[in-house]
């Protein structure tokens, strides 16, 4: 769709995330060329990466997440609090570090989970923070960061 018409913005759900970086194959690429904005959606991954340090029985895809992505998900937040940087304040960061995207849209439940996605959006992460996780291999190669 971004290649063949001339849409302005876009929503992209879940495929550019801490986790999934699929998004850096096509779509995102696509979007950079043309001028085409990204809102990057279900950046929390169901949930997994919507609290500092997710707990076993965690979702992941709307599913419980699998040992082995519990444990790519705790050396995240091993190299994040190296940093003094909690894994939501990552999770909605690391978006934005592509040039193509433009914004991030995050699902709620409560008040509380408003205000505290709120105080995390906010946050400062480190440049370090991404190049570390690209040096753990944790983070594609191709990820966008400031170093």
């Amino acid at each position: 769709m971004v290649e063949e018409t001339d849409v302005d913005a876009v929503m992209l759900s879940g495929r550019y995330t801490l986790l999934d970086h699929s998004a850096l194959d096509d779509l995102l690429p696509a979007c950079a060329a043309r001028g085409v904005s990204v809102l990057a959606a279900s950046i929390f991954y169901s949930g997994l990466l919507a609290t500092p340090r997710p707990a076993e029985g965690a979702t992941f895809d709307y599913a419980p997440a699998s040992p082995e992505i519990l444990r790519r998900v705790r050396r995240i937040v091993t190299v994040c609090e190296a940093h003094g940087v909690t894994l939501p304040q990552a999770a909605m960061a690391f978006p934005l570090l592509h040039p193509a995207v433009a914004g991030i849209v995050v699902g709620t439940r409560s008040p509380d989970e408003v205000r505290d996605n709120a105080a995390a959006y906010g946050a400062e992460v480190p440049d370090q923070v991404w190049a570390d996780l690209v040096a753990e291999g944790l983070l594609d190669e191709r990820v966008s960061v400031r170093t």
